[in-house]
């Protein structure tokens, strides 16, 4: 009777996200760690020249602190999901900032390359994405309706900071050196860690009052007004706690639930996003280089990147809002497609370019598409699998992402030294890209969309779909079930006779209904003044 005991093995309802309050705070801290994830790795190239004069190496050697940064951000996910359905968002967030912070701390001290490999490149790649992960999840699970545009405002996060590091750290080898600059942004990941801090859970408070006041009015419902009514809510409490030592273990939450590998909308995006990386961050890798071959100074080609920052800024929250409208946000996956198929267009489109003022435009359009999709991708995601599971689809997405992050850049850097072609390695990773919007809108439209059009099967009780003798059977073992799982099987006798009075006045009344009267054969199951049973089934139910 009334609501279910979750002290009885049944899951509790999940919190309502309040879209505010609080929540403020979380998409702050969460705009900071996006900020950090995605810029850091590319901040850190600034550093890259001193470091082949002071160790020696070639560029490329230097290239891989950022490669194994975002290889550790990416191929880490599963690792991340585990650890949160452990322990929980906060925790793991504060020993990430602690990791990221300890590793350029101590990549400042390191005499050779394999230490920074291992430092700057493993150990803070490692800590950014303890930090990266749980921010998302604790941003779905304080928005609901404002979701879209939370999301696109954290994502914002990742061209601002990438505006502000690459200066600041200039500054910094100008003034204290590579040693001093890894040092001075190892203090500032430590604000990693107060981002952490202000990931506040939802449940456990607001489960408790709402416990508390439910129990408290279903007991004055159940018991008469007066002197018994404080006696009852007592007695009721005490059965609970008597309950709490009988129930029986609770069973592990899953570490990693593959079970939204049967979600067919989740193999989509899967799908889609794995094409989709292949080409996705080929363009503003290659641009600079590529402009610079087309006869554009040094400045004004560097200046190529910023540009698209600035959009980026704009457009990612302006996407959120609009991914928010109340007619847009149930067709968020058909934006998300069309924001690939622009921004894949526009490689193609710009493959020609042969000027500054071409390669300008071009930067405006990749700056609006480019913002779009990353204010839509993890939006989709979390509209697909719903926050319960979102832990662990972003784990696994974010590993397979890693597997195309480490084919799709370096093939076209092969592809440019062999083929001596820009133009062609932009028509390749625009028609990626491309693929990848039509393979989301197409599979979308015919899987999805086709499995909503089926209704669903009725289920009305009330339609008779069964006989009387098997609805009572049914009762009677799912009674026995109850008692089990708390340990009285006399309860389950109890419930089981209750059952089989209800089943016997049924008939009885039908018989009295046809001919009247009392069967004579009967005495035993029905009550013994006048075949009213009414009587003893209501006493022995309550």
């Amino acid at each position: 009777m009334g609501r279910p005991d979750p002290e009885e093995g049944q899951l509790p309802a999940p919190v309502k996200p309040p879209d505010g309050g609080w929540g403020w705070i979380v998409l702050l801290g969460c705009f900071v760690i996006t900020g950090f994830s995605y810029a850091f790795p590319k901040a850190v190239s600034v550093y890259f020249k001193e470091l082949m004069k002071d160790f020696h190496v070639g560029y490329s050697d230097t290239a891989w602190i950022s490669s194994i940064m975002l290889a550790m951000l990416y191929g880490t996910g599963p690792v991340c999901s585990i650890m949160v359905n452990q322990f929980g968002c906060r925790p793991v967030m504060l020993i990430g900032g602690l990791l990221a912070s300890a590793g350029m701390i101590l990549a400042s001290f390191t005499t050779n390359i394999i230490e920074l490999y291992l430092t700057a490149g493993v150990l803070t790649g490692l800590g950014m994405a303890l930090n990266f992960q749980p921010s998302l999840i604790m941003l779905g699970t304080y928005f609901d309706k404002r979701r879209p545009l939370a999301n696109g405002l954290a994502a914002a996060g990742s061209p601002v900071f990438l505006s502000s590091l690459s200066p600041l750290g200039q500054v910094l080898l100008e003034k204290f050196g590579w040693r001093g600059g890894f040092l001075i942004m190892g203090g500032l990941l430590l604000n990693c860690c107060t981002c952490g801090a202000v990931m506040r859970p939802l449940d456990m408070g607001m489960k408790r009052k709402m416990g508390k006041a439910q129990d408290k009015y279903e007991a004055k419902e159940m018991l008469p007004i007066g002197g018994k009514s404080e006696e009852g809510i007592s007695t009721t409490d005490g059965t609970k706690k008597g309950k709490k030592a009988k129930k029986k273990p609770k069973k592990g939450k899953k570490l990693l639930d593959f079970s939204i590998f049967s979600n067919r909308g989740f193999i989509i995006y899967t799908i889609s996003k794995f094409i989709l990386v292949l080409g996705l961050f080929v363009p503003p890798i290659l641009l600079v280089n590529y402009a610079k071959d087309t006869g554009v100074p040094d400045t004004e080609a560097a200046f190529l990147l910023s540009i698209i920052g600035f959009i980026d800024i704009f457009a990612r929250p302006a996407c959120g809002m609009v991914a928010g409208l109340k007619w847009v946000r149930p067709h968020v996956a058909y934006l998300f497609s069309f924001s690939m198929l622009f921004n894949g267009l526009t490689d193609i489109c710009s493959a020609r370019a042969s000027n500054y003022t071409g390669l300008v435009i071009f930067c405006v359009f990749f700056g609006i598409s480019y913002g779009m999709v990353g204010a839509l991708q993890f939006e989709v995601l979390m509209a697909i699998v719903g926050s319960q599971k979102f832990s662990s689809a972003i784990g696994l997405v974010l590993l397979i992402e890693a597997f195309a992050v480490l084919i799709g850049p370096p093939s076209a850097g092969r592809l440019v030294d062999a083929l001596k072609n820009y133009e062609v390695i932009f028509y390749l990773a625009g028609s990626e890209v491309v693929l990848s919007a039509l393979f989301l809108g197409v599979a979308s439209y015919c899987c999805l969309n086709r499995g909503k059009k089926e209704p669903p099967p009725e289920n009305n009780p009330s339609a008779g779909g069964g006989s009387d003798t098997e609805e009572a059977e049914s009762d009677v073992q799912e009674a026995e079930e109850h008692s089990s799982d708390n340990h009285q099987p006399a309860h389950s006798t109890d419930n089981a006779m209750v059952v089989a009075n209800e089943e016997a006045n049924h008939v009885a009344e039908e018989q009295r209904g046809e001919g009247g009267g009392c069967p004579a054969g009967d005495g035993e199951v029905l009550a013994r003044d006048g075949c009213n049973a009414d009587q003893m089934v209501e006493r022995d139910s309550f």
